[in-house]
C-alpha cells in the first residue's frame, strides 16, 4: 500500500453504525466513502428479482458473470440502475448473508473493493475489511453494540422509513441470526483484525464515535 494514502477500514456486526460513521468520518476527511455491504446487497437486489432460489448456486453464480456494482457520487448502481432505497429493503436485510457466504460472490466483490482502493484515499466499512479486504490499511477500526441495541436502532430505522408491520422482537431475531451466519461462514467469517482499535457504541452517539475515531487517525 502506497504509504502516501490514507487507507481506513471500519468491520463489525450489522446494526453496529459502520455505514453512518463511515460516510462522516468521509466528509470530515475528505476522501471516498465505499459501503461494502451496500455490494452485496445489490446482488441480492438481482437474485430476489430474478426469482432464483437463495439455494440454487449455479443460477446465482450465472447471474453473478452478468453483474456490474458501481459507485458514483455516494450512489450505488446495479447494472447501471441506481439502487440506494431499494437494497435496504428488510427482504434484503435478510437475506443478504446467505447470499454473502457465497465464496464466489465474496471472491467477486473484494477484486472490486480492493481495486476501488488502488488509486483513492478511502474509507470502507463490511465485515472482512481490516481482515481480508484491505489487511495493510493505515487504520483498522471494529465497531461492535449490544444485539439489543443495534435492534433498537434497525426497528426504529424501519419504522421512519414507514415499515410498521414488523416488532422489535422480530428484528432482535433476524439480527441474532445475521450475527450466527456472518460469524460462521466459511469463507471471510466475521473477525476483529488483531490490529483493530475496538470501539463499543452501545452508549455513545453517532457524533462521539466519530470524534474518537477522528481523534485516533489524527494521533490527539
Amino acid at each position: 500500500m502506497n504509504s502516501n494514502r490514507l487507507v481506513i477500514a471500519i468491520d463489525g456486526p450489522a446494526g453496529a453504525g459502520k455505514s453512518t460513521i463511515a460516510k462522516k468520518i468521509a466528509d470530515i476527511l475528505d476522501i471516498e466513502y465505499i459501503d461494502t455491504g451496500a455490494m452485496y446487497r445489490a446482488f441480492t437486489l438481482k437474485v430476489l428479482n430474478s426469482n432464483i432460489d437463495i439455494n440454487n448456486l449455479d443460477e446465482i453464480l450465472k447471474l453473478l458473470d452478468t453483474t456490474t456494482i458501481e459507485f458514483k457520487n455516494r450512489h450505488i448502481y446495479l447494472d447501471g440502475t441506481r439502487v440506494d432505497e431499494e437494497i435496504r429493503n428488510n427482504i434484503i436485510s435478510n437475506n443478504v448473508s446467505q447470499i454473502a457466504k457465497i465464496k464466489e460472490v465474496r471472491e467477486k466483490m473484494v477484486e472490486l473493493q480492493q481495486k476501488l482502493a488502488i488509486s483513492n484515499n478511502v474509507i470502507m466499512d463490511g465485515r472482512d475489511i481490516g481482515t481480508v479486504v484491505l489487511p495493510n490499511a493505515n487504520y483498522k477500526f471494529f465497531l461492535t453494540a449490544s444485539v439489543e441495541e443495534r435492534a433498537k436502532r434497525r426497528y426504529k430505522e424501519l419504522i421512519q422509513k414507514g415499515i410498521s408491520n414488523i416488532t422489535y422482537e422480530q428484528i432482535l431475531e433476524e439480527i441474532k441470526k445475521r450475527d450466527e451466519i456472518d460469524s460462521n461462514r466459511e469463507v471471510s467469517p466475521l473477525r476483529k483484525s488483531q490490529d483493530a482499535y475496538v470501539i463499543d457504541t452501545t452508549n455513545k452517539t453517532i457524533d462521539e464515535t466519530v470524534q474518537e475515531i477522528i481523534s485516533i487517525i489524527e494521533g490527539r
